[in-house]
């Protein structure tokens, strides 16, 4: 017999649930696995930049040790010539046994003291010495300075020859450096020279320096010094120009430095009087320009038609007769409060001074005739 009611439908067994899967959920281990390629590789870039930059950095830091490492334990001297190229100057400074490595210089040069030059010139290297305090000194062109003394009361011309004498220069170039007043026309615009404007003065200068700058730098010794002098000296009645003459003759007439002040007082009054100077030295000094001085002065040569012989010509010579030094200026400017006119030698570098004609001849008679007269007996 049929029934009306749906038949009910047989269901095998029922399964337990597994996980649900959505559409794609097979593609996502692949999707992760370029993620985590990339990510170790990075890692691996930074680690291998890492060990890279330490690399360098010791070697850059061992670099810098050796450039700093003294070196050597001998003074070494030589030249570089103008125009030479950094790589023959440090290869040049590695082969006097100055540098260590060129390469290791150049390392200094490029990374440490980019834009500064090697400077040609006459160097001396007092080791030990680090590579770098050696370029350092090239590059600041710390070369060799020679000493030379130029002393008080010469006049221009044994100045030129005291320079040329010592390897500084020629004559002849220095002669022409000096005869040209350009230098001083403005502190003194009578000078026909530099005759009293050559600082005497212990210099340093370096071989192949020029004539020229020799000279200048002697005349800016002059203004230096000179500079202080000149408000006192006007207070005594000088210009510069009267002030460096005055103080030249005192100069050549004065050895003991306690005495210049004396010395200038003494020509003080006389000038203020109207008396002549009655100066040797600048009788000696027109006798030199005349070519005529052969290291004696004579009775004869008092009337010598100068206008350098103040036996002569009362007041200041016309310029002055050497290049006086600081003691005789300062004396020039600030002479010493006395009444005195006249001085003579002792024969020993000072002087006796007196105020009168009189006391004069009496000093003159003993510290000159009687002198000289008792040792020329002395001597027989």
């Amino acid at each position: 017999m049929t029934s009306d009611l749906p038949q009910r439908r047989r269901r095998g067994p029922r399964r337990s649930p597994g996980p649900r899967r959505c559409s794609g959920s097979s593609d996502v281990p692949e999707r992760r696995r370029p993620r985590r390629l990339l990510l170790w590789s990075v890692a691996g870039a930074v680690a291998a930049l890492t060990t890279v930059a330490a690399i360098v950095a010791g070697l850059v830091a061992w670099v810098e040790r050796e450039l700093e490492r003294p070196r050597g334990t001998e003074t070494i001297e030589l030249t570089i010539e103008r125009g030479a190229p950094v790589t023959s100057i440090l290869e040049q400074l590695e082969a006097a046994g100055v540098i260590g490595d060129p390469l290791r210089a150049r390392f200094h040069l490029e990374y440490r003291r980019r834009g500064e030059t090697l400077q040609a010139g006459e160097y001396r290297f007092e080791q030990p010495m680090s590579t770098v305090e050696a370029l350092d000194r090239v590059i600041r062109g710390k070369v060799v300075a020679y000493p030379v003394t130029v002393v008080e009361g010469l006049t221009l011309r044994e100045t030129a020859e005291r320079l040329a004498s010592e390897g500084f220069g020629e004559l002849d170039a220095f002669l022409a450096a000096m005869a040209s007043p350009a230098l001083i026309a403005d502190l003194d615009p009578a000078a026909e020279s530099l005759e009293g404007y050559l600082f005497p003065d212990t210099y340093a200068f370096v071989r192949g320096a020029g004539e020229a700058d020799i000279v200048a730098a002697m005349v800016r010794n002059f203004r230096r010094r000179v500079e202080e002098h000149v408000d006192a000296a006007s207070g005594q009645g000088l210009d510069l120009r009267s002030l460096v003459t005055l103080a030249s003759i005192v100069e050549k007439e004065a050895g003991a430095i306690e005495e210049r002040p004396l010395v200038a007082a003494v020509f003080h009054n006389r000038l203020a009087r109207g008396i002549g100077l009655y100066a040797d030295p600048t009788i000696i000094y027109a006798l030199k320009l005349a070519g005529a001085w052969d290291g004696n002065l004579r009775r004869r040569d008092l009337e010598l038609d100068s206008p350098y012989n103040t036996y002569r010509y009362p007041g200041l010579p016309p310029g002055p007769i050497c290049s006086p030094g600081a003691h005789s200026l300062q004396a020039a400017a600030q002479p010493a409060d006395v009444p005195y006119l006249y001085f003579v030698s002792r024969n020993d570098g000072t002087h006796v001074f007196a105020e009168t004609l009189a006391e004069h001849n009496r000093n003159v008679a003993r510290w000159q005739v009687r002198y000289w007269r008792e040792r020329r007996a002395a001597e027989r």
